[in-house]
């Protein structure tokens, strides 16, 4: 097939994932990547609450689940000793399915998408890169090169998904502000004992180095991540895990039995101007990056692609104005410059240098931390944040209306125990009542082949925050689309006249 709806650039998890939904909602797609093989090698690990939710509309959770390390506590180390211990493993229960930190290194999370994908007859085109592109208004003409020479590609649309050095960002011109930490950091995947490798998190605060050791399936897996200072930042591509392992093995007494993989880097944060630009689209690391504090980077990447899947189908089948694609831009860069904006914050704080740094890393915070985690409040505002389940579109053009505590753009509130969630593995226009339908609501559903499922009311969907009464139309991906108590079909068809949509 030389030609497609849909032409991916870039095969690492958001390109992966972008193929798997358009292809998943009946639109042609063609993915490439420069390598010549899936990476070996990785750094992302989370996969987090929000993102296990919207694997569901794949199936792909319960493989990520069986393959990954639920880690729900995190130890705190300071100087070699073991100053605290915070458990955030009830912080999400009642909130989300999957109450904790799910551990699935990025080389095995790739392998599983492109299984899925191949499952699907869509193959990752290797060796292969685009060299440019033609916006002709009406269509995207890209010109590629292959293992079989250069190729063009005629296609409605073109993703770019192609990392922080991407080219179709530099062909867009969109611009990539934004600077770069002085650290360097390591990072290995080792095998080893140890106080510290107990399959939960650990973090070093120290007046030196960072490090943290992050758990992985399998007895005695684990990632260290550190910084390089002093004279061997200088050189740190030619650093090896002996340079750098002395805190590790001295501080917090690890004991590394195999070097699996060991690599340094530097680490960014940038946001690019637009997400969008013509027919030409930039997500994941082509659009945003920033420090791995809270191991956002790829969820986020992921998230891009699921906001934008729909919305392409959408479009294609003239289902919807092209206009409505302007939206992925507006919901997706709010995002990424407070997430940016977040964990330069953290990583500021964490990485900070002098004595007063060094003081409030090493004293206040082990001390601060254990103490603001005995509030409830406080370890489910945490997990909300870093599980990416606060995310809400609110007051954007897709968004509109309040029932109880939900807005139009937010994420539906997950009740334990009613299966709220069971409709949302289909990619479709759907309407949730929480209590008694309006007359007409049932017929107008029917009409507009939007489904409908009805939930006697019950305390516990007041105490998520839903509505008696309550109609909340969602999206395709899942989010609330319009959120009105007792709404009447004058109310749905007015959100989708007004918008030029067709469920």
């Amino acid at each position: 097939m030389k030609n497609c709806d849909v032409l991916i650039v870039g095969a690492g998890p958001t390109g992966l994932v972008l193929a798997l939904w358009l292809t998943k909602l009946g639109v042609p797609v063609r993915i490439l990547d420069k390598t010549a093989e899936p990476g070996t090698t990785s750094r992302a690990l989370a996969v987090h609450a929000r993102t296990l939710e919207l694997y569901e509309q794949l199936g792909l959770a319960d493989a990520v689940m069986a393959n990954g390390l639920e880690v729900a506590a995190i130890n705190l180390w300071v100087s070699g000793k073991h100053e605290a211990r915070v458990d955030f493993g009830d912080a999400g229960h009642g909130l989300t399915r999957y109450p904790f930190f799910q551990m699935f290194p990025q080389d095995e999370h790739e392998k599983l998408l492109i299984a899925r994908l191949e499952q699907l007859g869509v193959s990752v085109e290797r060796r292969t890169e685009l060299t440019g592109f033609t916006d002709h208004g009406d269509g995207v003409t890209a010109e590629i090169t292959g293992p079989t020479g250069a190729e063009k590609i005629e296609c409605r649309y073109l993703a770019g998904c192609d990392g922080a050095r991407s080219r179709t960002r530099e062909i867009l011109g969109t611009g990539f502000p934004g600077g770069t930490y002085q650290q360097v950091f390591y990072v290995a995947d080792v095998e080893a004992s140890g106080p510290p490798v107990t399959g939960e998190l650990a973090v070093d605060l120290d007046q030196a180095d960072f490090l943290a050791l992050f758990p992985l399936k399998g007895k005695g897996r684990a990632r260290l991540i550190g910084t390089v200072r002093d004279e061997r930042a200088e050189h740190a591509e030619d650093l090896k895990f002996e340079d750098v392992s002395d805190r590790a093995i001295n501080n917090l007494k690890v004991k590394v039995e195999k070097v699996n993989w060991f690599s340094t880097y530097r680490v960014h944060h940038r946001v690019s101007n637009h997400f969008r630009k013509g027919r030409a689209f930039l997500l994941g690391d082509a659009a945003h990056i920033h420090s791995p504090v809270g191991g956002q980077g790829m969820n986020t990447g992921i998230g891009d692609a699921i906001n934008l899947a729909w919305k392409l189908k959408w479009v294609l089948d003239s289902r919807a104005p092209d206009h409505m694609l302007d939206s992925y831009e507006i919901e997706r860069i709010a995002f990424a410059r407070r997430l940016v904006a977040t964990t330069d914050r953290g990583f500021t704080l964490a990485s900070a240098e002098g004595p007063m740094a060094d003081f409030f890393r090493t004293k206040i915070f082990p001390v601060l931390l254990p103490a603001a985690a005995h509030f409830q409040a406080f370890r489910e505002f945490l997990f909300r944040t870093v599980s990416q389940t606060l995310i809400s579109y609110r007051g954007d053009m897709l968004s509109e209306g309040k029932a109880g505590a939900v807005s139009g753009g937010d994420r539906l509130p997950w009740i334990a125990g009613s299966e709220n969630y069971k409709s949302l593995s289909q990619m479709i226009w759907q309407i949730h009542i929480y209590g008694t339908p309006c007359p007409g609501i049932a017929e107008w559903c029917e009409s507009n082949k939007v489904l409908l499922t009805l939930f006697q009311w019950d305390k516990r969907y007041g105490e998520a925050g839903l509505a008696q009464d309550g109609v909340y139309l969602i999206r395709p991906d899942s989010y609330v689309a319009l959120a009105e108590i007792r709404a009447v079909p004058h109310t749905l068809e007015k959100y989708f006249v007004s918008r030029q949509l067709t469920p």
